[in-house]
């Protein structure tokens, strides 16, 4: 039996009431534990550098005794120039030809045919550059060496001893006054003597007048995927074209020497030096010519470095720790009140993938996925990309880019719940960009109104489907859903935060806009059900009765599914903002007359395909006909149980092992399903230790973490980072417009645990603890007021809050 328990308001019951909820987030702040990634020896590869970032400037660092490298990204140095979105003008006219011959279920044709509806590929994120220390080390003689990462601070550290001198260098990368620190110190005088250097694989001109070395350079116009092999010419440098740069290097405080020799900084006879580095682009919009109406980016550089030598080191410290704290430690999650284990982050990783318990590590990397999108999502209209703001190759790959089809998405299902909305900006506000592109690929390529995306986009919007005009296999290269899905995105952040401007100015219009495309892409079948025309299920194929290996086809489900989810979506944001009543109408006829979803006859698994053909691949790492489970919302046990029941033997055909994305996303879809064991042990199988070398046996094509915790596709992708921390919260806390469920999915081996900060969907932010798998204590507050039914223990709670109140409802 289900106990009701209303509370209208808090002052009713005399339930608890805190009347200032700045105080209470304060006292959490400061019992947060700090987390640490750590090391006993220096970076030999990439994928073991610690990863440092504001939001726009990004590091690697390797930490090496006699060598320290320092791999330097920005986010918005790209290769190209802004796209023309007109590129295949004639492309539209082969919609219709397309759509004949899937009438006459001429597969093999329509293959062949949608070729013509492709345009160019995306561009790059290029890698700035590597500036390299030096010093005037035997690094056989260093002792005790350590390197480490705090992610609660955002800032690491390198120490170690010589010759019974000790040495100490300090790193943070700082928001506020959009520099990187470093602090070198030793404690014996005149102990400290370095060469700064700088190289990059684009273009670039060093000089040095001390104490600054000054970069300037440019990268590439074109650089074509790491994947075409046949193109003469792949990356092309003119230095009227594409994006230029600068990085300010500045020894600001020393007791020692400094002196240079040709493009080399020098330091020598000193104890302590404060190092400023400076990044500036000339990046000005996705529709600006970044040479002629760039940025004035010398200018950048210099000023910020002017500005930052003006604080003493402790004040930059100060505003960063202020900076990042204020995001960081909104959230806490602890599965144990203290960490016991003292061993390296790569060991706990090997001792974990053993099959030991380590909570400490999986709260670890939880927050570490929360540090990474701090670290690399700040920047408006650049969003995180494959490899969040972190990349050493000039083709890096699948060029480093936004991929739309699930990556660029998954990068962001972490930030509303874990209370990090305006890290989900540079997504949102990209979308802007990508609408105005988007609108003229919508009628060029497809005689569509409203806006899409192609498979890939890139920092310029490119919108187009990808391919180069005819040569990519449509498996992938004329998927054209990712404008929808993307859209799904402002749903979701107006939900989380109820902001009815938002909704109104920025929100409903772009979802409108991509419902329109979806309506336009739409043709009748022959049982007089709407269907998508042409159609592609995100890289994988089916196979016909025929025995033919095909992509194309019409009704796809992954489709349907997301054409659901936003036609859905419309309908309900028209509602709230009382307009557009014809439309609403519309899109729901059109919802009562889709193609409804298909369970396969021959094994009761929902059917990706709009016929019952087998899969090309059955263990293929997509499962975007899973969609309306997991992002969306219209699968669930409860409301379509013999449908989640087929999703669920669509998981279990798939296996557990995929690449590190997948496996992020199946975590999400088996907590959906409130298969809390089965989610975790995904979560176990995604960190899964895999040696950078790829020379231990272990190193296969099934995911898992490499040893600075950087998700393995293989190679490095952000996004299994950011599913896996998202499947972590999502089975603890899952939530609609209406209702929030706690612990819908918790793991038998997390009995205990503690939950601060963490948002739910009605605009409303939760802190509770649970013991025997059981909430014993909960308090809900919201900024902008509203009702929501929470249900936890077995019980159901109406819950009405007014504006800028918290409850306590379970003490």
């Amino acid at each position: 039996m289900i106990n009701k328990k209303i509370f209208l308001f808090a002052s009713v019951l005399s339930l608890f009431i805190f009347s200032c909820q700045d105080l209470v987030d304060k006292q959490e702040a400061s019992a947060q534990k700090k987390y640490t990634l750590w090391y006993e020896k220096p970076a030999s590869h990439f994928e073991e550098s610690l990863v440092l970032g504001n939001g726009k400037m990004g590091a690697s660092i390797f930490g090496g005794v006699q060598v320290d490298s320092i791999y330097l990204n920005d986010a918005t140095l790209w290769s190209g120039e802004p796209v023309n979105p007109n590129m295949n003008p004639n492309a539209h006219e082969y919609i219709d030809d397309v759509r004949k011959v899937l009438e006459d279920e001429e597969y093999q044709k329509a293959d062949e045919l949608i070729k013509n509806i492709q345009g160019s590929y995306s561009q790059s994120f290029a890698p700035l550059g590597t500036l390299f220390f030096e010093y005037d080390h035997d690094e056989h003689k260093s002792e005790n060496y350590r390197r480490s990462l705090n992610i609660s601070d955002a800032t690491s550290e390198v120490s170690y001893q010589i010759d019974g001198v000790n040495y100490v260098r300090e790193y943070f990368i700082s928001h506020p006054d959009n520099v990187m620190v470093i602090n070198l110190k030793s404690d014996a005088l005149g102990k400290l003597n370095f060469t700064a250097d700088f190289s990059s694989l684009l273009k670039f001109t060093t000089t040095v007048n001390e104490p600054i070395q000054k970069t300037d350079g440019y990268a590439p116009y074109r650089c074509e995927p790491n994947y075409s092999s046949n193109i003469e010419n792949p990356v092309r440098f003119d230095d009227c074209r594409g994006i230029h740069f600068s990085n300010y290097v500045k020894i600001n405080n020393t007791d020692g020497k400094v002196s240079f020799e040709g493009s080399k900084l020098i330091l020598s006879e000193g104890s302590f030096a404060q190092i400023l580095v400076s990044v500036a682009t000339s990046f000005n919009g996705f529709d600006k010519d970044p040479v002629k109406e760039g940025k004035p980016y010398k200018e950048i550089a210099q000023r910020q470095l002017d500005n930052a030598s003006k604080k003493a080191y402790k004040q930059l410290l100060s505003d960063h720790l202020d900076d990042h704290h204020a995001l960081f430690n909104r959230l806490t999650f602890q599965l144990q009140e203290i960490d016991t284990l003292n061993l390296p982050t790569n060991k706990r990783l090997i001792r974990y993938s053993k099959g030991k318990q380590d909570k400490g590590l999986e709260e670890l990397y939880f927050h570490f996925g929360r540090y990474l999108l701090i670290a690399s999502s700040r920047t408006p209209g650049v969003p995180a990309n494959l490899q969040g703001i972190w990349n050493p190759y000039l083709r890096p790959p699948w060029s480093s880019n936004y991929t739309t089809n699930i990556n660029v998405e998954e990068n962001y299902w972490l930030a509303e719940v874990a209370n990090l909305s305006e890290c989900h900006f540079p997504l949102l506000s990209w979308i802007e960009n990508l609408e105005e592109t988007g609108k003229i690929t919508a009628p060029t390529f497809y005689g569509a109104r409203g806006w899409t995306v192609g498979h890939n986009s890139d920092i310029w919007a490119m919108s187009n489907p990808v391919g180069d005009f005819g040569n990519g296999h449509p498996v992938w290269a004329n998927w054209n859903m990712g404008g929808a899905w993307l859209s799904t995105h402002l749903w979701e952040h107006y939900l989380y935060n109820q902001n009815l401007d938002f909704l109104k100015q920025k929100a409903y219009p772009l979802m409108k806009g991509a419902a329109l495309f979806c309506i336009d892409m739409m043709v009748k079948d022959k049982k007089g059900n709407w269907v998508t025309s042409p159609s592609t299920s995100p890289e994988n194929m089916y196979v016909t009765s025929t025995g033919y290996r095909g992509a194309t086809l019409y009704g796809a489900t992954s489709d349907l599914a997301i054409v659901r989810e936003v036609f859905n979506n419309t309908i309900r944001a028209a509602e709230i903002l009382d307009t557009d009543l014809a439309f609403q109408n519309e899109l729901k006829e059109r919802l009562n007359e889709l193609h409804p979803y298909q369970i396969s006859k021959k094994g009761g698994h929902l059917l990706e395909w709009y016929h019952d053909w087998d899969d090309d691949d059955p263990q293929h790492r997509h499962q975007s006909h899973l969609f309306g489970l997991y992002p969306g919302h219209h699968i669930s046990p409860e409301r379509t149980p013999e449908l989640a029941e087929a999703a669920k033997k669509t998981l279990n055909i798939k296996g557990d092992k995929s690449t590190g994305w997948s496996q992020g996303w199946r975590i999400n879809l088996w907590a959906r399903l409130k298969d809390g064991k089965r989610a975790y042990k995904l979560y176990r199988e995604l960190l899964n230790y895999v040696d950078p070398t790829g020379l231990e046996a272990n190193n296969s094509n099934a995911g898992g973490t490499y040893p600075n915790l950087f998700d393995a596709h293989p190679p490095f992708q952000i996004d299994g980072n950011f599913g896996g921390a998202a499947g972590v919260m999502e089975m603890i806390v899952q939530s609609t417009e209406k209702s929030i469920h706690l612990l819908p999915a918790i793991p038998d081996t997390w009995q205990k645990g503690k939950l601060h900060g963490v948002k739910a969907r009605g605009g409303f932010e939760l802190t509770f603890s649970w013991e025997n798998k059981k909430v014993t204590n909960l308090t809900i507050f919201s900024k902008n007021g509203g009702k929501t039914i929470v249900h936890c223990n077995g019980e159901t709670y109406e819950v009405s809050l007014k504006e800028n109140q918290t409850i306590q409802i379970i003490a």
